[in-house]
């Protein structure tokens, strides 16, 4: 019974952790748009612009490899 329970709340912790990806898509996805609004406001600073795109999107990016990398594991090695 109790090591029923512990599956259970290591596959419940995997999901929550593996929410960590979305909110990767999502910052991922409002840096690009306000990215393109910039460049389309000033042309001419567009590769400052594409600098710290490059720099925030990898960084949003690594925040979800790190809740996949929790999550897997939770499931495969089950601390």
């Amino acid at each position: 019974m109790e090591e029923v329970f512990v599956q259970g709340m290591r596959a419940l912790g995997a999901g929550v952790a593996a929410l960590a990806c979305i909110g990767g898509g999502i910052g991922t996805g409002i840096a690009t748009s306000k990215a393109v609004e910039g460049i389309a406001r000033q042309p001419e600073a567009s590769g400052e612009i594409l600098k710290v795109l490059i720099i925030g999107g990898a960084l949003s990016e690594a925040t979800a490899i790190y809740g996949l990398l929790v999550s897997l594991l939770l499931i495969f090695v089950g601390v």
